[in-house]
């Protein structure tokens, strides 16, 4: 325990956020650290409190200070898949092979619980497609956010046959959830992956239930040309298990809208190939978006339209997605590409905000806001992001492609 007067330190960093309003640059935040616990005096420019408080120890500088960052999207049970670079239609192919040969389940789970955990994630989305994940994510401890029961089934022939699974492992699971912790929620694969039947009873279901959707949407460019004329790359590349499928005619988020899907809420994750107006869909809707800016270059889906989004005042999160499409679970790292990918287009505050702020909104959730005689164990200073694009040949990624200017 601590003996003396007070004693209080500067944290100073090119970015800090308290969780109010948006982040703040060339900031600091003024920490009294002793008696114990450390409680935050104020948080304001870094060169008026050096003024203000000259009596107080500096840290060094840090990039930025912020409560923890969210993951909002990730598939811990592809933990154990090698780091796929290639086409999306490629590493759909690797991801059934890798389901088959035994690949996914609880101990690849654990490793990815494992490494979430050490890069310093306690609140994350995750798609679940196997019920002892399930129950092991509910009863963590130390993790909150939402665990989405995964559900696929293109042929609407089977929709209430698939719908009523859903609703049964939704109802054996619920009672493990715990206030504070990770919640249920349900994750419709994608637009083209769900019937039409399905996609429209499980919304239903969820928005009477109160349960959090979360769906790939608009990831790879071919699913433009597949919903709208059934044919294209994505077909190819997804076979037999597309039979059922027949296009609208309209986008993936219009399609979504038009069944009535989007009046759930649900959280889109990629949705890189839109148009104005299924952005304005989104915002009227109230829908947000998950950015997964590493995975979206290593298999080639193409660029996500920041200034876009920011223009309609749509929330956005930031993602991993799995180890075998992004080389960490870092939502850090996930920064640092955003930054790299997006340059002048994207203020690195905007990025903070979404990795943070944006992240729980996303979940559903509510971020920590850390005010005037708070704990300061609530901030932290995130750890340098692994540069991106990384080097030719180093590690297992090989040539990714280069960041726009």
């Amino acid at each position: 325990m601590s003996v003396g007067g007070p004693r209080r330190e500067l944290w100073p960093a090119a970015l800090v956020y308290d969780g109010l309003g948006t982040p703040r640059r060339d900031a600091a935040v003024l920490v009294q650290v002793a008696p114990e616990p450390a409680r935050v005096v104020v948080v304001g420019r870094a060169s008026e409190l050096r003024a203000a408080y000259p009596a107080a120890t500096e840290r060094p500088p840090v990039v930025v200070i912020a409560p923890a960052p969210v993951n909002a999207h990730t598939h811990l049970d592809l933990s154990d898949l090698p780091l796929t670079k290639g086409s999306y239609g490629a590493f759909v192919r690797a991801v059934i092979a890798h389901a088959r040969a035994g690949g996914r389940g609880l101990a690849a789970a654990e490793r990815g619980i494992r490494a979430l955990k050490a890069a310093g994630v306690a609140t994350v989305g995750d798609i679940v497609t196997d019920e002892a994940v399930l129950a092991r994510l509910l009863e963590d401890r130390e993790l909150s956010g939402v665990a989405y029961w995964e559900v696929l089934g293109p042929d609407p022939a089977d929709a209430e046959a698939r719908f009523a699974e859903a609703v049964a492992v939704v109802e054996r699971h619920r009672p493990r959830e715990r206030p504070g912790g990770v919640r249920l929620g349900l994750s419709p694969h994608t637009p083209h992956t769900v019937s039409a039947p399905l996609l429209q009873r499980l919304a239903g279901y969820a928005a009477a239930h109160r349960l959090p959707l979360q769906i790939h949407v608009a990831e790879d460019p071919g699913e433009l040309e597949l919903h709208a004329r059934g044919t294209g790359s994505l077909r190819e590349a997804m076979g037999p298990f597309l039979a059922a499928f027949r296009p609208s005619g309209a986008t993936p988020v219009r399609y979504l809208d038009d069944l009535g899907v989007l009046a759930a809420r649900p959280t889109l994750v990629h949705a890189i190939h839109v148009d104005d107006d299924d952005v304005r869909r989104l915002q009227r809707a109230g829908c947000a978006v998950v950015h997964c800016p590493r995975s979206n270059a290593l298999l080639e889906c193409g660029t996500f339209p920041w200034a876009r989004y920011a223009r309609f005042g749509v929330t956005v999160g930031l993602g991993t997605d799995s180890l075998g499409s992004s080389p960490s679970l870092s939502p850090v790292d996930e920064f640092g590409a955003a930054r790299a990918v997006h340059g002048a287009s994207a203020d690195p505050a905007q990025l903070v905000w979404a990795a943070v702020k944006g992240g729980h909104r996303a979940l559903g959730g509510a971020a920590p806001r850390v005010v005037r005689g708070g704990e300061a164990a609530l901030l932290r200073s995130w750890p340098e992001p692994a540069p991106w694009p990384p080097a030719v040949g180093a590690g297992t990624v090989g040539d990714v492609p280069s960041a726009p200017a």
